[in-house]
């Protein structure tokens, strides 16, 4: 099987299991990027956390700018290296509000501009705020699309063209998302639950093989519950379903 047949295989797979959102609590594109750029080195639970409290006291990009960076330190303080971020969301929102009207723009090109905004943070915001295709590498990315064979490189911007070059851009940001969602619960950096995983029969690191002639499920009972801005969403395996 060619690598553009495992990404296409790949995105309707995941498709079945995940729903395309990500975990970081948001009400709008500023709060999206604020978040996104908090979870750097952190866990969405320890964002979505904080965030309440952050945006409470500064509900838009002016009042950001406008911030006391200590006092800003004090809420973010659990997400880790909240020195660096303060600075940076501080700085992020000041340039939203002498660049572009303190509203965040919905071009890449004009989103990696702002203070601590790569391709990566860019790609999630365009895709989960605004509905425009992007494909977020991070290091579940990048270890799922290696895995997958779908890529050799470590380099996100190489993964990144590699893979948009493999399906429509329509499905960019669901399989970033739900990529990023396996990794999490399956896919494991250190051990991986192959036997778990619904692409076991045509991942090439598999330490599994699904049966011949049958599609790979996930193990009987199988949920998967995201916390998001809209509430929880939970998928069951087709068995499961049945027996309610």
């Amino acid at each position: 099987m060619r690598a553009k047949e495992r990404a296409q295989l790949a995105v309707e797979r995941l498709k079945a299991v995940y729903p395309a959102i990500s975990e970081l609590d948001h009400a709008n594109p500023f709060q999206m990027l604020v978040a996104t750029i908090l979870s750097a080195q952190t866990t969405d639970r320890s964002v979505n956390a904080v965030t309440p409290r952050l945006f409470a006291s500064y509900p838009d990009a002016a009042a950001l700018a406008h911030a006391d960076p200590l006092a800003v330190e004090a809420i973010i303080k659990p997400t880790g290296f909240f020195h660096t971020k303060a600075r940076t969301i501080i700085a992020a929102s000041a340039a939203l509000v002498e660049r572009f009207h303190g509203e965040v723009p919905p071009r890449l090109d004009d989103l990696v501009t702002l203070p601590g905004v790569g391709r990566k943070t860019a790609n999630v915001v365009l895709g989960v705020a605004f509905g425009v295709p992007g494909f977020a590498v991070d290091t579940h990315v990048i270890r799922l699309t290696r895995r997958l064979g779908l890529t050799t490189s470590s380099d996100p911007v190489k993964i990144e063209a590699g893979v948009t070059r493999m399906i429509p851009p329509a499905d960019w940001t669901g399989f970033s998302l739900r990529l990023i969602l396996h990794g999490r619960r399956v896919c494991l950096a250190r051990v991986p639950k192959c036997p778990q995983c619904v692409m076991n029969d045509f991942c090439p690191s598999s330490t599994v093989r699904a049966a011949r002639g049958r599609r790979p499920l996930t193990a009987t009972g199988t949920r998967v519950r995201l916390s998001h801005a809209r509430g929880s969403t939970a998928k069951r395996s087709g068995r499961s379903r049945a027996r309610r």
